[in-house]
């Protein structure tokens, strides 16, 4: 179920990043020896398959045939999600679980049996750090997300984004569960289309790499940017999303073509976010990590749009309907929190 591959031959990485995932052909960790054998850091990408900037910075780290400075474990999760074509377009495969949200029992069918093998690879291997890189599903920066804010988690954030989200929210991820074993910190890199997102992929994972130590110097402020416990607004079972310009009369809410531009912005009270159907918030919520419902704390209707009550920033706006009909339509907190 997961392939287990100790200092590949380069034969094993192809040409080209689709040639190397064919070669793995499903979910598979790859050890590659460092200078210090005694210390391993872990890097885990591609649990979404139209999530590819992780797969690219590994790619050509293994190309480049660096010696990492400790042991380095790459765990590359949704490989055939990636595959199906168009590739990198399918998050996950159809009627599959997202794979990140499989990292809690019971671990009975196959994503989560793929989320188990990973775990107990973790918990057997000890790590002294985990990153798990993702794209955001809209355009824009790049930020971390932890449920850990101590010293050790700023530090590992900083080596390839100055913001990072706390999180008491639940959903089954990763850093969620390994956490126990590991600080562990995701990394979103940016949209999949974003040619920054390659770059700080890249870039964070050869720092990461190469670092003596990824732990905190107690002499360093890291001047990560803390912000926590964002609120997801999702849909409704049942309620669909559009994105256009002017209200699409068989959506229940259509947000604008250009969505994204508002990934880490402040939105004002006065801006419209969306129109409505006939429906109104009733296909909305927006529950906190205690499962309170505060969709009307924080948005209203007015008329037939979706506005604001206060302030808000938004992070993971998304332009895609499968994912907001699936996941979220995004991630808020207010400007005062």
């Amino acid at each position: 179920m997961l392939k287990i591959i100790h200092n590949p031959d380069k034969s094993l990485f192809g040409s080209s990043v689709e040639s190397f995932l064919h070669r793995l052909s499903g979910p598979a960790a790859i050890f590659v020896e460092g200078k210090d054998r005694s210390r391993t850091r872990a890097v885990c990408t591609l649990l979404h398959g139209n999530e590819p900037s992780g797969i690219y910075a590994i790619h050509q780290y293994l190309l480049a045939g660096t010696t990492p400075a400790v042991n380095a474990l790459f765990i590359i999760g949704s490989v055939k999600a990636a595959l199906a074509e168009p590739v990198f377009s399918h998050r996950t495969l159809p009627d599959m679980r997202d794979l990140n949200r499989c990292f809690k029992p019971p671990f009975e069918d196959q994503q989560g049996e793929v989320a188990g093998a990973i775990l107990q690879l973790i918990h057997s291997v000890k790590p002294e750090a985990l990153i798990d890189l993702h794209n955001t599903s809209g355009s824009g920066p790049a930020f971390g997300v932890s449920i850990n804010d101590d010293a050790d988690h700023l530090a590992l954030t900083s080596l390839f984004t100055n913001d990072l989200i706390v999180t008491d929210l639940r959903l089954g991820a990763i850093m969620e569960i390994s956490e126990a074993d590991v600080p562990t910190v995701t990394i979103e890199c940016g949209g999949a289309s974003d040619a920054s997102a390659k770059f700080v992929a890249q870039e964070g994972i050869s720092r990461y790499l190469a670092a003596e130590s990824v732990y905190a110097d107690p002499g360093l402020d890291y001047r990560v940017n803390i912000f926590r416990n964002p609120i997801r607004l999702e849909l409704e079972a049942g309620s669909y999303a559009a994105y256009a310009n002017v209200k699409q009369l068989d959506a229940d809410i259509t947000l604008p073509e250009n969505a994204e531009r508002l990934n880490y912005g402040m939105v004002p009270h006065e801006e419209p976010l969306a129109y409505l159907s006939d429906k109104g918030l009733s296909v909305l919520t927006a529950k906190d990590h205690d499962g309170n419902e505060r969709l009307h704390e924080y948005f209203e209707c007015r008329g037939d749009q979706l506005f604001s009550i206060n302030p808000i920033k938004l992070f993971m706006v998304t332009t895609n309907a499968e994912i907001a009909a699936s996941d979220c339509l995004f991630y808020f907190i207010g400007c005062n929190e």
